[in-house]
């Protein structure tokens, strides 16, 4: 278990030393007032604390994104030590900071606003269809895992607790944020945080597991490459576009620029550890190739409730309901919360009556109910290659940011381009892509990932 500890600690660091260069080198100002303060409206813009915009913040980006993709990853071995904790620092921590403070920076503009001043109107629109899709597909996959699990432990019937999942989701979204998201929403992040801890901690004290080191040979052998499928598979825990439809909920609630690190850069930090600890439980407590694989191919709700039933006894039961049923259903409310307000801002919408968030709510509701009749596996791939897309769209959007404002804006270029790679090769060659020859997709996604580059250095030079 060496190896798990050793990428635990280098997390911990990581906010210490790598997050503060960071922070140094974006230029936060403690004397600039926010816009929670600035455009206050009592609905979106509210002053919250900096541990309670941590907490909600982490809730959403976390739910269930570094529980199940983390337990799917643990089918490729402890490479997925690796990338969780290189992904968290380097990509994903960059890229939550970022999303987070340009929005704070910019009066708390969804990401397409972003988008639009520093990469033009053009991507703009493409984000924008991006985030709201993203949003959809978060709340329909989170929606339908926690009601499969719900009507496991049940006799009522999944269709109703989706009906009861939905109605909270439209309650929550329409609601200022305060009422709901910022009163309860900390209390179910530490709750999170507890279950991981509880969960790692009996595994390491139970001599009948072991998690394997980065030299174990033989036991996680999958016919799925690494390049591109780990990557696509652990995307929150270690980079996900879809923390950038979150970040600007919590921007328009920061009270300092100071809370940034903490906020978004900690919060990601955070969510790698999470992953971490549930992607060795999963290496650890099913043994092998064939159990995990079979975990990869459908959805991991199963593997979480067996996995906490025997490791923590009677309160597994509760553990599970909390990581598998509260986590998601708040993650994807505020997944829809953020569709509803990239369209109002893109559209210029007033959103002070109730009545008038209503009528961008009930589309997107009613679209995502539709989606959870399809078959879930399939939902969760397109999701999670969707948010790749927005989460490298991101990074080039901050690395124009950094260039105009002329500081070093290798720190996100080079986390760009990594994820363009990633993304056309997953598209080019997995099953729901083209399903191209992997020797032809990797060829092609180096060739399609240098011209992007050049085009960027063409655009901003």
């Amino acid at each position: 278990m060496y190896s798990f500890f050793i990428c635990f600690i280098v997390l911990v660091v990581s906010y210490f030393v790598y997050g503060k260069f960071i922070e140094k080198i974006s230029g936060v100002d403690e004397t600039r007032q926010t816009p929670a303060f600035r455009l206050q409206d009592g609905v979106d813009y509210i002053p919250m604390s900096k541990i309670k915009n941590f907490l909600v913040h982490f809730l959403n980006i976390a739910g269930l994104g570094p529980i199940f993709g983390a337990i799917q990853g643990a089918l490729f071995g402890p490479v997925a030590f690796i990338w969780i904790t290189l992904g968290t620092i380097f990509i994903g921590g960059v890229h939550d900071f970022f999303s987070g403070f340009m929005s704070m920076r910019n009066d708390g503009l969804t990401m397409p606003g972003i988008i639009s001043k520093y990469m033009g109107t053009k991507i703009q629109k493409v984000m924008a269809v991006l985030i709201v899709i993203t949003g959809i597909l978060v709340s329909t996959t989170f929606a339908k895992g926690a009601a499969d699990l719900l009507a496991t432990l049940t006799d009522i019937p999944i269709l109703i607790w989706i009906i009861a999942i939905f109605i909270y989701f439209l309650i929550a979204t329409v609601f200022p944020v305060d009422k709901i998201i910022g009163k309860i929403y900390p209390i179910f992040g530490a709750l999170l945080l507890l279950m991981a801890v509880l969960m790692t901690g009996a595994l390491i004290l139970n001599p009948a597991y072991s998690i394997p080191e980065f030299t174990t040979q033989g036991l996680y052998l999958t016919d799925k490459s690494i390049f591109p499928y780990l990557f696509v598979t652990i995307a929150c825990g270690a980079i996900s576009g879809f923390h950038a439809s979150q970040s600007p909920i919590v921007a328009r609630c920061i009270e300092n620029e100071n809370d940034a690190r903490p906020v978004f850069f900690g919060a990601m930090v955070l969510e790698g550890m999470v992953a971490l600890c549930w992607a060795a439980i999963a290496m650890a407590f099913f043994h092998g190739q064939p159990q995990l694989a079979a975990i990869y191919g459908a959805t991991p709700s199963v593997g979480v409730y067996e996995m906490a039933k025997t490791l923590v006894g009677p309160i597994g039961l509760v553990l599970t309901i909390i990581g598998v049923v509260i986590c998601p259903i708040t993650s994807g409310d505020t997944a829809l919360r953020s569709s509803r307000i990239t369209i109002a801002d893109e559209l210029n919408l007033n959103h002070e009556k109730i009545a008038s968030r209503l009528k961008v709510a009930v589309p997107l509701f009613l679209v995502a109910f539709g989606l959870t009749f399809v078959d879930f596996s399939l939902i969760w791939r397109y999701f999670a290659w969707s948010q790749l897309i927005v989460a490298t769209i991101v990074l080039y959007a901050a690395s124009a940011y950094l260039k105009k404002t002329e500081k070093p804006y290798i720190i996100a270029l080079l986390p760009a381009i990594v994820c363009t790679l990633i993304a056309f090769g997953y598209i080019l060659q997995a099953p729901e892509g083209l399903r191209l020859p992997s020797m032809l997709s990797n060829v092609i996604s180096v060739i399609a990932t240098a011209i992007t580059t050049v085009i960027f250095f063409k655009k901003h030079k």
